[in-house]
């Protein structure tokens, strides 16, 4: 997947510069023919020339600025893309090579029943990898392309998270308890697919990148001004403060792509972004209060407060 980019403002600053340039070569050919005949230093067209030479060639120095500042921003942006493309093969390979040594040892030799429902389960998990995998470039292509913006509907948010959490856990092999959840039963007016996006990400990310005994507890509280602010909270070694920024970037993942030993696209905190901004909500980032680890903070509107009449539907997180 390449980042889409208009050749609409490199074309036109290029068509732009051309036209200065030819200006100003006019301009200082006039200015010869002017010298030439010594009409030029006893005539107001001196200053005129000298002020338009000027200005025509600060407008070609910022001109060439601005390419250089779109060049830079290519170059970068190559190296995402080679990032990514290394996660994706990655991704791709691995249970890829995975079902395949299991669907050969099971072809080729005599395993007994209990090697063959482990065999099963192995093999289940990486088909789930590979669903996730697809899931992710298609969310991350419908965001891109705008998508179909989705009606609001009523979702219970405690559900939704306790839901993701334990997908996420059951990804990863780890206890229920590795994710700990602090809601009461909240009700939101918003999408449902667009939440289920940003909290199985953020989540998916805590649980990553958190190490080999992950923690993660989500909190949920309520403001004044009725808006509903999700902490999650991780125990990981964090993220540099000049970084922050960083890594909602698409393709972003910090560190070298083929040296890492965790999973991943770097487009899972990108998507986060658009489905934050998409939702008209606010995320913020920040060092843990104590210990190591990373404080996601969500605040999103969308709040009932009142009871739920009996004659509205709601969504529940399937």
């Amino acid at each position: 997947m390449l980042e889409r980019r208009s050749l609409k403002a490199p074309i036109t600053l290029g068509v732009v510069m051309i036209v200065l340039i030819v200006v100003l070569a006019g301009v200082w050919i006039l200015g010869n023919v002017l010298g030439a005949t010594g009409n030029l230093e006893s005539s107001v067209a001196f200053w005129v020339i000298l002020s338009t030479g000027t200005v025509l060639l600060i407008g070609v120095l910022g001109g060439v600025i601005a390419y250089l500042t779109l060049t830079v921003k290519a170059f970068k942006l190559n190296q995402r893309q080679s990032n990514f493309i290394d996660a994706v093969t990655h991704e791709l390979k691995s249970p890829i090579a995975s079902l395949k040594l299991y669907l050969q040892t099971m072809t080729r030799h005599s395993v007994d029943a209990q090697q063959q429902e482990d065999f099963h389960q192995f093999m289940l998990e990486d088909v789930e990898r590979l669903d996730l995998l697809i899931n992710h470039l298609l969310d991350a292509a419908r965001i891109d392309r705008g998508g179909d913006v989705a009606d609001d509907e009523l979702v219970h948010l405690d559900e939704l998270l306790k839901q993701c959490g334990s997908a996420i856990c059951v990804r990863y092999r780890l206890p229920e308890e590795t994710v700990t959840i602090d809601c009461g039963q909240i009700l939101l007016r918003s999408q449902l697919i667009q939440l289920e996006i940003l909290f199985r990400n953020l989540i998916d990310n805590a649980v990553k990148y958190s190490g080999a005994n992950p923690e993660v507890k989500i909190q949920v509280q309520l403001t004044d001004d009725q808006h509903v602010v999700v902490f999650i909270i991780d125990n990981g070694p964090g993220i540099p403060a000049h970084q922050r920024r960083k890594i909602f970037g698409r393709f972003i993942r910090l560190g070298n792509e083929l040296e890492r030993s965790t999973p991943g696209t770097g487009l899972g905190l990108y998507l986060v972004r658009n489905v934050v901004k998409s939702l008209g909500a606010s995320i913020r980032l920040q060092d843990r209060e104590t210990g190591t680890g990373t404080k996601f903070e969500v605040t999103l509107g969308g709040f009932i407060p009142a009871e739920l009449p009996d004659n509205l539907e709601t969504s529940h997180a399937n």
